[in-house]
């Protein structure tokens, strides 16, 4: 791993900070690394406010969407709104839905079967809305490729609304509306926007005419924040803002199904971090094993009673997810150095049998062994479908396009992505990928870095510095926790390894007379050795509060030791 401490932040830009708001250096240095200048612009970081939010008919084509949905409710149409059965997509179908709901009754959900249908818009989607009666379809966290699908649905009378974030091609469908902030014909100011962020300045585009505030909207927003969460889009302008709020939310007065989950976890304040490994994949955990619809079900729930119901059969999906991701990851790796992968700048792997509803939790898993963009792929009727991840930096949507012509369809962005291809053309595919990556990876992408904000010392680690740096949250990419790094550290002869396999470490360390603390280091077990008989060692860690049997105190959380 290569440790990356960030360049020393301009000391007169410092020093102004410092002083304008009466804050320790550290807090100083840490907001002009995140481009904080004046005290303005650290007020808006500290205390985001929903007036930041931009107004939703900025973005092309939401004025002709809010026209097409106000005639739907004025003459009884049909509403289907459609959505992709992870957690953007389900978050964001439950949330258009249920605001629908509260202009008129001929709303139905759907989500595509993950197996049957495959990604976004289907086909069969499109089917059961003609046999249905519906006239329009509002598509949330997919379409935005869809241009044949909303042809076919044109041929039966059916429009479309599309509502996604992810990159357009050259040609976009012919919908009614296509609201998309990465169109490039679209002036929206800001253009992270998750497929749910999306769905939300949908529903309150139809509010302002109906002289609902922005205040009113606030009961979804725990929505907002668990897609905003779970999509790991940047934690940054309105994301920020609507996460910030979403959180209030969640850990005030949540909606039934996410306090049904809130209650297996056992946790009285939530983080972003909770949400993203605890409630996020329960969500998911519906898709891949069962099907979507359970995911709505649960976020849409009105009664607490029901919503413990539906949790209580997702955590039985969740647990057979956890068991499959393990026995699949373990064969992968397996495959990987059977057919002496571990030398390429990719790893591809296919196996028939593996199961598709975790194949990208595997591609993530098999990155953390083998550091390098990741594709798995598996059966599916009679093509093959695949998950793919990236490493930090390397743009995997451009390397899977420059290789599209092996395949049938892709989607996604330069982190995640999703494809099928036909049996006969995957060692073509694989071939063209590897040669791909091979040839526009960066050395500096090809290991794991871990970045650090600055160097302290425990003298420095006061109460003041924790409660200022807990108003850095939420944390997500653009804004993530700060990490810290210490020299000379040496562990008081506590330290000992936990957990199954002996993964994670647990000490208690001090440096030279400073105040002792805990730390935790999960995955580094192996480190062990490094900390024992008081040996000097280097640590890369994050400050946080650890809450036991009632009691606060300061944890370090090792990123890296050395």
């Amino acid at each position: 791993m290569r440790w990356t401490i960030k360049p020393e932040p301009d000391s007169d830009n410092v020093n102004h900070l410092k002083e304008a708001l009466q804050v320790p250096p550290i807090i100083a240095k840490l907001l002009v690394q995140r481009g904080i200048s004046n005290f303005e612009e650290a007020k808006q970081f500290f205390r985001p406010s929903l007036a930041e939010l931009h107004d939703p008919f900025l973005m092309k084509d939401m004025d002709v969407a809010v026209a097409r949905i106000n005639k739907a409710i004025d003459i009884n149409e049909r509403v289907l709104v459609f959505g992709d059965y992870d957690v953007d997509g389900t978050t964001a179908v439950a949330l258009v839905s249920s605001f629908l709901k509260t202009l008129t009754h001929e709303v139905v959900t759907y989500i595509p079967d993950r197996y049957n249908e495959g990604y976004g818009v289907s086909y069969a989607g499109i089917d059961f809305a003609a046999d249905n009666d519906f006239s329009l379809i509002i598509a949330l966290d997919c379409g935005i490729k869809s241009i044949e699908h909303v042809n076919y649905a044109s041929s039966k009378n059916i429009d479309f609304i599309i509502c996604d974030h992810h990159n357009p091609g050259e040609e976009l469908p012919n919908a009614i509306a296509v609201l998309d902030p990465k169109r490039s014909d679209c002036d929206y100011p800001y253009k992270e926007l998750c497929g749910c962020g999306v769905g939300f300045k949908l529903i309150q585009a139809l509010g302002t005419e109906r002289g609902i505030t922005i205040e009113d909207f606030i009961p979804y927003l725990d929505l907002v924040a668990t897609a905003i969460a779970a999509d790991l889009v940047p934690m940054t302008g309105e994301n920020r803002v609507l996460a910030k709020f979403g959180m209030e939310v969640i850990n005030s007065n949540p909606r039934p199904g996410i306090k049904a989950l809130i209650e297996q976890v056992k946790k009285k304040t939530l983080t972003i971090t909770d949400v993203v490994f605890v409630v996020a994949p329960r969500i998911n955990a519906a898709g891949r094993i069962q099907h979507g619809d359970f995911a709505v079900r649960l976020l849409t729930q009105f009664t607490i009673e029901k919503a413990r119901k539906v949790a209580e059969e997702i955590e039985l999906f969740n647990k057979e997810r956890r068991e499959l991701d393990q026995n699949i990851t373990e064969e992968a790796l397996k495959m990987v150095l059977k057919n002496n992968e571990v030398a390429k700048s990719a790893t591809v792997v296919y196996s028939p049998n593996w199961h598709k509803g975790v194949i990208g939790i595997v591609a993530s898993r098999l990155i953390e062994n083998h550091y390098k963009p990741t594709i798995v792929f598996t059966k599916s009727g009679d093509v093959i479908a695949a998950s793919a991840r990236s490493v930090p930096g390397f743009d995997l949507y451009k390397a899977i396009e420059n290789c599209s012509e092996h395949l049938i369809q892709f989607g996604g962005h330069k982190f995640a992505a999703g494809m099928t291809c036909l049996p006969e053309k995957y060692e073509d595919f694989k071939l063209a990928f590897e040669q791909e990556v091979e040839k526009t990876i960066l050395p500096e992408q090809k290991s794991p870095e871990i970045e650090i904000d600055l160097e302290i010392n425990f003298d420095e680690i006061t109460p003041k510095l924790i409660r200022i740096l807990n108003q850095f949250e939420p944390f997500g990419p653009g804004n993530m926790h700060p990490v810290f790094y210490s020299k000379n550290i040496k562990d008081t002869g506590y330290a000992k390894i936990l957990g199954s396999n002996d993964a994670h470490l647990k000490m208690y360390v001090s440096q030279s007379n400073s105040e002792k603390y805990n730390v935790i280091a999960f995955g580094q077990g192996d480190k062990l050795q490094i900390v024992q008989n008081q040996n000097p060692f280097e640590m890369a860690y994050v400050l946080e509060e650890n809450e036991w049997n009632g009691k606060v105190s300061t944890q370090l959380q090792a990123r890296a030791i050395r």
